[in-house]
């Protein structure tokens, strides 16, 4: 457990801004990426400290198979507090003031960022969706939840439009003009599935509290094409196992 909290903690540090892309940069160790000898598949081998990439609970999943576990709804506490919008070359995140999390399992989690990944990393059902939103958490002791909400092609989502509003077009980071809140990429209906896995990207730290929520929303084709031409390659680490583990509905 302990290890388990360490790594957490080490996780913390790293999404809670700019450093979240730990590793692009000389003098932060291997570079990591999306392909090639770079890529998932070698993301164990580049650093000591991504062994838990190979570990038998990582995130994304193919969510089905789920069990019906009446699960008792998170309480969203979101004002408007994205600040800082960065290109760290792997995602476009927005940055997130405090006084923002959510209420689950009797603890509170704060929001520390979020970001976007294209096409989207969890499945449902065996479907991938073109974008997926994860709202990255940590409660006073480090344990991580991350919210994620898929997208499928539709009407423009105008958190989505606010937060890449300034997106760097290459690595760095820009203010936003105006405070985003992360509640508007939220659905109205807040049903979701649960499981236990990783952050999925290195250090890949397990022990993260995973909230996906069922019903997709959606982004415009313009808004995916800026994403997906900024960054210029697709950002989604592919599938993992599950090894037994129950997926909650």
């Amino acid at each position: 457990m302990k290890t388990t909290m360490t790594l957490c903690a080490a996780a913390v540090m790293a999404i809670s801004g700019v450093a979240y892309a730990a590793g692009e940069h000389p003098g932060h160790g291997p570079h990591w990426g999306y392909k090639g000898d770079t890529g998932p598949a070698a993301w164990t081998k580049l650093k000591p400290e991504f062994s838990a990439c190979a570990g038998k609970n990582q995130s994304p999943v193919n969510l089905t198979g789920t069990i019906d576990a009446q699960l008792p709804a998170v309480a969203f506490n979101y004002k408007a507090g994205g600040t800082e919008v960065v290109n760290n070359g792997h995602t476009i995140q927005v940055n997130y003031e405090a006084g923002n999390g959510i209420s689950m399992d009797g603890m509170q989690f704060e929001l520390k960022q979020f970001h976007f990944h294209s096409p989207s990393e969890n499945q449902i059902n065996g479907k991938s969706f073109p974008l997926e939103a994860h709202l990255v958490h940590a409660d006073k002791d480090g344990d991580l939840a991350v919210v994620s909400v898929v997208f499928d092609l539709g009407p423009s989502n105008p958190a989505v439009g606010a937060a890449w509003g300034q997106m760097p077009k290459a690595e760095g980071k820009a203010a936003l003009p105006a405070k985003v809140s992360a509640k508007g990429l939220l659905p109205a209906n807040r049903d979701y599935y649960r499981y236990n896995g990783s952050l999925t990207t290195p250090p890949c730290s397990e022990g993260v509290r995973w909230v996906v929520m069922k019903k997709p929303m959606t982004i415009s084709k313009e808004q995916l094409e800026a994403f997906k031409t900024t960054l210029g390659f697709d950002n989604n680490r592919p599938v993992q196992p599950l090894n037994a583990r129950p997926i909650l509905r």
